[in-house]
């Protein structure tokens, strides 16, 4: 029996992007497993994906168009055919436009798949051509790319091998354990080699366990530390001023600036003794090359892109930029960026609807988005009623008997429930497509290995049918998936050097073609793509939009819902405690969520409590508890661990509510925006905490 070996991409929203394989017999999967010539993946994939065809063969998956026949929510649905779907659709969102215009209409996705065609073709020229509203997709790292590309122009990071060449690493905010798993192997062998490893983290996850140092900040606290440590290391004359005079801007502002950030009041900020904060200012000051490595957890409170301002500011203090294992790793998507016009077509189209933000969805479905209110939404690549800050009121947005919901899934989620149309979706490994990473800077093309399962379809052929319906005849709404690619490919080519040598044709015989980077190592050259070519503590571009133009602090205090008001004095402010909500190990975000194997692993939802504060509210291991603020509340399992602060509680995300007691941790998360680039602030959430009879 001849066996098939079909090359793809992993879709899902991790820096790692690793290349898989799936052996196909007689149309039929029986292994999946990691590319042994992807050069990331070396030939293991993590504990989510392991077991794809778990997800790919799960009794669950939609097969076919269901129409909602008894009340939102009620689970009662019939069968439709696609012409009856798509007709369906076409005749409500007519409607909704001679009423109300196309703006009515809402667009809501994100990182289902971080594929070219999938999502990024599949995000624009449909949309754009409809007229709706745009969808500012700012959940994830949008505080942070701001903020990089303030400082430094552009998001570039050293490959993972590199960290061999680091004396010290910096691991701050964030878990590559669970979240970066392929850049582990090198950071281990990193330390055998002498490396020093040091995570700042407010919890003691799976990555502070391995470190030689754990240092755990209050919440939100970051960014004032950055600025601690930088005062420290000027005041004791360790910062590089040759460096900083040649290479940036605005380092005499910055510099007076930090008189504001003596040790001692930084120790009360951040809750960290004094002494631990000197020492780490050494530490960092006088190891060479040394190495911060950030990700997206980091930011996601209200002082945000300042946080990430601040840590920017600490390699050019001391020169770090440039060298080979030094300077700051984040993201590697500045080194290629996909020809906006290629893929949106925005100049054909009309002009641009208004934008609504993701993380405002419940607010916007009721009533904060008002002219024209939000009639229609369309759900692809997303599970908002589960990972939607406020999730509470996203569901009862979601509700409105006026509101016609579809939802692309594979599986009936949260979201999908409470939808009046429900469309079947492929997997990965049903559809074509091209990825790029974000931590890496390799190409992997994706060949289906399987035909669709039932009906199912993916997001591109969903648009097309759509265009089809909607009247559209542009011959760039109905291309193949193929020459989309080609398309987007050449013309971005064009311009990006990055791309040389790089074809459709070549990536579907190699599979997986690295980017041509020069300098190799980020900054190397001492250029850096700012409006000045030096990085930018001062940001003119910032001062120019009304931001803050320096690195900075503000203390920050959420509402617990409430409006600033103690809720009929049931949360008092002294007892309020601060809710992280960061990466589950086995789901990517709500992905995975509903395989038994994997929420096995994950264990029963729960919280992590301090023993002092467990102590209080007479807690122990494995007793239900209740978190609760203004907002909503969530019913969880506690585990009292001193792996968290004193006054902090930690709650994994990604939990599907119908699957478990109806609610998931994002009924008491924040939905206000941080300081730049409207980004959530889920880490920004207070919360009550009590023990259930």
């Amino acid at each position: 029996m001849a066996t098939k070996l079909v090359r793809g991409a992993c879709p899902h929203d991790c820096p790692d992007t690793c290349g898989i394989v799936t052996e196909v017999e007689n149309g039929r999967p029986v292994q999946f497993y990691g590319d042994p010539d992807h050069p990331i993946t070396q030939g293991w994939l993590c504990a989510k994906v392991r077991p794809y065809l778990d997800h790919v063969n799960h009794p669950d998956r939609l097969t076919h168009p269901l129409r909602r026949v008894g009340p939102k929510g009620s689970g009662q649905w019939q069968r439709l055919s696609w012409d009856e779907a798509m007709g369906e659709i076409g005749q409500r969102w007519r409607a909704i436009i001679a009423e109300f215009g196309a703006e009515a209409i809402l667009p809501y996705s994100y990182s289902g798949t971080l594929g070219l065609l999938q999502m990024g073709v599949v995000n624009g020229r449909f949309w754009n051509r409809l007229g709706a509203s745009q969808l500012a997709r700012t959940i994830c790292g949008a505080a942070a790319e701001f903020a990089v590309e303030a400082t430094l122009g552009s998001r570039r990071s050293q490959p993972y091998e590199d960290v061999q060449h680091s004396q010290l690493v910096i691991i701050w905010g964030h878990n590559p354990v669970s979240t970066a798993p392929h850049f582990m192997p090198h950071l281990l062998q990193a330390r055998k080699n002498g490396t020093q490893v040091v995570v700042i983290d407010p919890r003691r996850t799976r990555t502070a366990k391995l470190a030689d140092w754990h240092l755990a900040p209050n919440p939100g606290s970051d960014g004032a530390l950055a600025l601690g440590l930088a005062q420290h290391i000027v005041h004791n004359g360790w910062h590089d001023e040759t460096w900083l005079a040649q290479h940036t801007v605005g380092w005499p502002e910055l510099q007076a600036r930090l008189a504001d950030y003596p040790l001692a009041r930084v120790a009360q900020i951040t809750g960290l003794p004094e002494a631990d904060l000197a020492r780490l200012a050494q530490l960092y000051a006088q190891t060479s090359p040394a190495l911060i490595k950030i990700a997206d957890g980091l930011q996601r409170n209200f002082t945000g892109g300042q946080t990430v301002r601040a840590i920017c500011a600490l390699p050019a203090l001391t020169g770090q930029y440039g060298r080979l294992g030094g300077g700051l790793a984040y993201s590697t998507s500045g080194y290629l960026q996909w020809d906006g016009e290629a893929v949106g077509k925005r100049s054909e189209c009309p002009p641009p609807g208004r934008r609504v933000n993701m993380n405002r969805l419940g607010a916007a479905l009721l009533g904060e988005v008002a002219d024209p209110p939000i009639q229609s939404l369309f759900v692809y690549g997303s599970n908002p009623a589960a990972i939607a800050p406020n999730a509470g009121r996203v569901a009862e947005g979601m509700r409105r008997e006026d509101l016609f919901t579809v939802v692309h899934e594979l599986f009936m989620t949260d979201t999908a429930v409470l939808a009046d149309i429900v469309l079947p979706a492929t997997s990965q490994l049903e559809h074509t497509d091209l990825h790029k990473a974000y931590g890496h800077t390799y190409l992997t093309y994706n060949h289906p290995a399987l035909p669709p399962l039932g009906e199912c379809k993916s997001n591109w052929d969903v648009m097309q049918l759509l265009a089809t319906e909607m009247g559209f005849i542009e011959p760039w709404l109905h291309q193949a998936a193929d020459a989309v690619l080609d398309e987007v490919l050449t013309t971005t080519a064009a311009k990006n050097p990055a791309l040389a040598g790089i074809t459709l044709d070549r990536l579907k015989q190699e599979n997986t073609v690295p980017l041509t980077i020069e300098p190799a190592v980020p900054f190397a050259d001492g250029r850096f793509p700012t409006p000045s070519g030096k990085v930018e503590l001062y940001s003119q571009t910032m001062a120019d939009m009304g931001l803050e133009p320096l690195p900075g602090w503000q203390p920050e205090l959420d509402s617990g819902g409430q409006d600033g008001e103690e809720l009929n004095g049931r949360f008092p402010a002294h007892e309020a405690l601060t809710l992280i909500s960061a990466a589950a190990h086995h789901f990517v975000t709500s992905t995975f969520a509903n395989q038994a194997a994997l929420v096995d692993r994950e264990g029963e939802p729960f919280v992590e409590i301090h023993p002092d504060d467990a102590a209080r509210h007479h807690i122990q291991t494995d007793d239900w508890v209740r978190l609760e603020n203004g907002r909503g509340f969530c019913d969880l399992r506690a585990r009292v661990t001193d792996g968290v602060r004193p006054g902090v509680v930690a709650s994994p995300k990604g939990r599907w509510g119908r699957l478990g007691n109806g609610r998931t941790i994002n009924w008491l998360t924040s939905d206000a925006l941080a300081d730049m680039a409207g980004q959530s602030t889920f880490h920004s959430s207070r919360v009550w905490l009590r023990r259930l009879d």
